[in-house]
């Protein structure tokens, strides 16, 4: 059974790990992965805790779509760079960079950010749909907000105010996760059935 305590815990730190992708050498993205990880853990714990499987499933969904979209820009960026420098083919190799490389690598950056940004887009919507949730069944409506700052931000990160968006919403996730009440609200528990009296 999970439990609203933890979670408050578990998502309040992760979201703070979510924001530091700046720290040097690597450790930034290292900090940020386990950051996701734990508010992953802290909306299994919402879900478990109001019994609403929606509310894990629809984040889950988002934290596939936003690994896929990393692998696949990863993967993308990497064959135009790969193509870009000849992949160690020596008759290449010269003062001069013919501009069908240029176009290829140029081609295949766009082509990964564009992926990457759709598959964030939705899988902002998923995340956007599972906070909404949260908010209603917790009674801390700013999950709510913060989810369709988020799902905006990811829209507008193609014109990169998206990015500045984006980090104000995962404000907003850390203030509403430290906001979260330490036991399901009664107006939201799940009627009980009640017994014949016959």
């Amino acid at each position: 059974m999970g439990s609203l305590s933890q979670a408050k815990t578990l998502g309040g730190i992760g979201s703070i790990l979510t924001l530091l992708l700046l720290v040097p050498y690597f450790v930034g993205a290292a900090l940020v992965i386990i950051g996701w990880v734990l508010i992953l853990l802290a909306v299994k714990n919402i879900s478990d805790a109001v019994k609403d499987r929606s509310i894990f499933n629809n984040t889950l969904i988002a934290a596939a779509l936003a690994i896929i979209g990393t692998l696949v820009f990863a993967l993308v960026v990497a064959s135009a760079v790969l193509g870009f420098i000849g992949l160690g083919n020596l008759s290449s190799v010269g003062p001069s960079v013919p501009p069908s490389d240029v176009i290829g690598l140029i081609a295949g950056l766009i082509t990964g950010l564009a992926i990457a940004w759709v598959l964030g887009v939705v899988g902002s919507y998923f995340l956007w749909k599972s906070f909404k949730v949260v908010g209603e069944k917790s009674n801390v409506k700013l999950f709510g907000t913060a989810g369709l700052i988020f799902f905006i931000g990811s829209i507008l990160t193609i014109i990169l105010v998206g990015f500045v968006v984006t980090f104000i919403a995962q404000i907003l996730f850390i203030v509403a996760f430290f906001s979260l009440p330490e036991n399901v609200p009664a107006s939201t528990q799940p009627p009980q059935t009640m017994g014949s009296t016959m």
